[in-house]
């Protein structure tokens, strides 16, 4: 019997180890490559012939990365916001309140999640033009004023697990449905609102089509994933400094979610299905 646990010890971690393997391997060649000369990059010596640190002060160097960063942050940060100050009410109301047509408003919260952003692309945009706000992010920040399908939804799903008791006797205080978000709901729902934050926070800052189709051809006014699509096309053969690149690009995203996992994972975990 010791003998048997022994094995399967050692087979559940190699199997482990061998999965961290798959996943690590890309990350491990990508810096591998970042600090390899212009030669060696995609040769087949996979070690590095000399450490060249000097490739990320390169790419900023060659590239606006810092006012691509701002403009990156600014977008999913403002996004961000304004999502939290408008989907968490309408969550609020979607899982608390019973009204003629609260089914139908929630179907219709589902059916705007299936939706294709390419379907009504022509026709958002010319709403845009029409208020002079192409060329710039706006078109990607104010819209989240009206709230995001997918935060609404995991929301509400969340709320509807929180028992009714404690709203009940905070109404039968005299609290007000906006007090009663304020001081009981938005404290027991931490970790979705962490978890929603964080998947509009991601989304924002890996967007390129929402980028590619209002930021214009202005280099000032372009994101990360936008910009970092152009420079591999401006120095397609430096796939050194494409590499280089590519972590400094992804670097904040997993900073974030290193200080973050545990709240993220808790708001996952916790989000049910019921319905």
């Amino acid at each position: 019997m010791r003998r048997r646990r022994g094995l399967v010890w050692i087979a559940r971690h190699a199997i482990a180890i061998a999965l961290s393997l798959m996943f690590l391997g890309p990350v491990v060649f990508i810096v591998l490559t970042a600090l390899m000369t212009d030669e060696q990059a995609l040769t087949s010596r996979l070690w590095p012939d000399q450490w060249n640190w000097g490739n990320f002060a390169e790419v900023f160097a060659r590239s606006e990365l810092l006012t691509w960063t701002a403009n990156t942050f600014l977008y999913a940060s403002l996004a961000t916001i304004f999502m939290l100050m408008s989907s968490i009410p309408a969550a609020y109301a979607l899982s608390r309140f019973r009204f003629r047509g609260s089914k139908v408003a929630f179907l219709v919260v589902i059916s705007a999640m299936m939706l294709p952003p390419q379907v009504v692309a022509v026709p958002i945009y010319l709403v845009w033009a029409r208020l002079g706000l192409t060329d710039s992010l706006w078109p990607l920040i104010l819209p989240m004023l009206f709230g995001d399908a997918f935060s609404i939804f995991l929301l509400r799903q969340f709320l509807i697990t929180i028992p009714r008791d404690y709203t009940d006797a905070a109404r039968v205080d005299g609290c007000s449905d906006l007090r009663i978000l304020l001081t009981i709901i938005l404290p027991m729902a931490r970790p979705a609102i962490a978890a929603v934050a964080l998947f509009s926070f991601f989304y924002c800052w890996n967007d390129y089509y929402g980028p590619l189709l209002y930021a214009g051809v202005d280099q000032e006014g372009w994101t990360l994933s936008l910009g970092l699509a152009t420079f591999k096309a401006f120095h397609s053969v430096q796939w050194n400094l494409t590499m280089a690149a590519t972590l400094l690009v992804t670097a904040p995203v997993i900073v974030v979610f290193l200080f973050a996992q545990k709240v993220f994972i808790e708001g996952v975990t916790l989000t049910g299905v019921k319905g």
